[in-house]
């Protein structure tokens, strides 16, 4: 099955997002776990989740991924920042439970000039606390575009993450293909290489989603600036490529284009058309 979806806004509640994706042929979606800038979250309605659950079976909706919010930085310099991120994922990953055997999905950070290094021993320290043995949710490492001092430009940064997190079989990765390329990585005239680059580096066992978005700068830009789906510098073919691919085909895929829902829909409709399996 082609699971394909987007990101849905979660101010209205599960039962609410589950309906959304219906609408629009998806049949898995995204959505951010609080206000993407921060701050508390609504508190979980138990009946609200228990008729999602329902209408997600009957639906076969499922693979869900939740999204940080982007203020998070789990390897800032300011130690306040860094308590927040902890405080947030941790909670984040405790309210995930009520939909069990899903995703979470964060941006590594910014090590904001202390280095590499300590950018990765500040991040695998923060999951070392929050981890626990008997959650079900897989923490989704994203891998970004390279800009400024973040971590998670290259395959490499995200495995040395991963070798330094104790219960690291609940880690995995989200590959993003709008930041993959900007990084510098050819998904468009290499994709083979580059998931074998990926498979050397990381494992495709942990390839666990992707965010399919078109790149607006294109390769090496490192600017991280998503363009409708056949729009941008990855292009409709490549794209046809991706969600075909044997190592990729079964994966959730995720828009993150510039789009409403109607917009959604429609990219909805000609992927599965594009979708050869």
């Amino acid at each position: 099955m082609f699971k394909i979806g987007c990101h849905l806004s979660s101010s209205k509640g599960f039962f609410a997002m589950g309906k959304e994706a219906v609408s629009i042929g998806a049949n898995t979606f995204q959505f951010f776990t609080r206000n993407p800038r921060g701050g508390s979250a609504k508190a979980i309605d138990k009946k609200d989740v228990a008729d999602f659950l329902v209408l997600a079976r009957d639906n076969h909706i499922s693979s869900l991924v939740a999204h940080s919010p982007y203020t998070l930085n789990a390897c800032s310099a300011d130690p306040q920042i860094r308590k927040f991120a902890e405080f947030t994922m941790d909670d984040d990953l405790q309210r995930m439970e009520n939909v069990p055997g899903n995703f979470y999905n964060f941006h590594p950070g910014s090590h904001v000039g202390q280095g590499v290094e300590t950018g990765i021993n500040l991040i695998a320290g923060l999951l070392n606390k929050i981890l626990k043995p008997e959650q079900t949710t897989i923490v989704l490492l994203e891998t970004m575009a390279g800009k400024g001092s973040e971590i998670g430009g290259c395959f490499e940064e995200l495995q040395t993450i991963i070798e330094r997190v104790e219960l690291n079989h609940l880690i995995g990765v989200c590959l993003d293909t709008c930041h993959v390329y900007d990084a510098g990585y050819d998904v468009v005239d290499h994709l083979d290489d580059v998931l074998e680059q990926f498979d050397q580096s990381i494992g495709l066992n942990r390839l666990r989603a992707i965010h399919l978005n078109d790149s607006m700068f294109g390769f090496k830009s490192h600017k991280d600036r998503h363009a409708k789906i056949g729009e941008g510098k990855i292009g409709i073919e490549a794209i046809t490529r991706i969600i075909n691919h044997p190592a990729l085909h079964a994966l959730p895929f995720n828009l993150e284009t510039p789009n409403e829902l109607e917009g959604y829909a429609s990219e909805i409709g000609l992927l599965k058309g594009l979708y050869k399996r």
